[in-house]
């Protein structure tokens, strides 16, 4: 069931350097939710602070709240292990387990749970291949390597299985970086289907996409070097790429700098 996330006075650090500063914003639930801004301005660690990846690097913290459906995923009560099941990711480059079997890569993360049934494991595989849009491509050689299929292929067997252990949200940083624009399509297409049973946020550099994709747009950007990148607004995507309230906003979305 998708759920709602709410992120109030979130500041992100890497030991003492303190990365982003005081983010407060709310992703809808069973909406596109695009971050956007030049490199190095936080956006790709203020994602993975979305589901506790940004504590797996040494020296990591995270101030403020981070909140699921109400639910502060940094609670000491609160097992990071399930809220990356709760909130799923998917890489900027394909990263399937490339001499793993396709129907091995979805199953991974459900095997880890502890499912065994092998019934039951390829109903669920099919189901999140068919979900990824990928079950017709791959259903005759699901027992080949999932380092063997294209890399637009590979993109969506990691969203297959990602969603195979049917998470709340769904992150994507820079989903289509390394695709070809056929692939790109086929990948926002998806994330269109997708949206009607997860929430989803994505960081791309690509403002087109973020345009075409999603519901709101984030713009950050770093208030100067060596300070902290920051969130300078967010709203719905058609105003912020039509007349956005803040003239950095403005300037990066039109190219004048970033």
């Amino acid at each position: 069931m998708a759920k709602r996330l709410d992120l109030k006075d979130v500041d992100i650090y890497y030991g003492k350097f303190h990365a982003v500063a005081g983010v407060t914003l709310s992703v809808p639930p069973r909406s596109i939710t695009a971050f956007i801004g030049p490199s190095g301005c936080g956006k790709s660690t203020v994602l993975r602070t979305l589901n506790r990846m940004h504590e797996v690097i040494p020296g990591a913290t995270v101030d403020g709240q981070v909140l699921l459906d109400g639910e502060d995923i940094y609670a000491t009560s609160v097992d990071p292990v399930s809220v990356r099941r709760t909130i799923g990711m998917v890489f900027q480059r394909p990263n399937p387990f490339p001499t793993m079997s396709i129907r091995d890569n979805v199953v991974a993360g459900l095997k880890l749970m502890g499912v065994s049934d092998k019934k039951k494991l390829d109903e669920l595989a099919e189901r999140s291949l068919r979900g990824a849009n990928l079950w017709n491509e791959v259903k005759d050689r699901l027992d080949k390597p999932g380092g063997g299929i294209s890399g637009g292929q590979q993109q969506r067997l990691c969203i297959a299985r990602a969603i195979a252990v049917q998470p709340d949200v769904l992150l994507m940083d820079e989903p289509c970086s390394a695709l070809d624009p056929i692939s790109t399509l086929a990948i926002e297409d998806l994330m269109s289907e997708l949206k009607k049973e997860y929430t989803i946020v994505i960081v791309t550099h690509n403002m087109q996409q973020a345009a075409r994709v999603s519901d709101q747009t984030g713009f950050f950007n770093l208030r100067a070097t060596g300070e902290p990148g920051k969130l300078v607004e967010i709203d719905d995507t058609e105003k912020m790429f039509s007349k956005p309230s803040e003239k950095a906003t403005e300037d990066y979305i039109s190219g004048r700098f970033g």
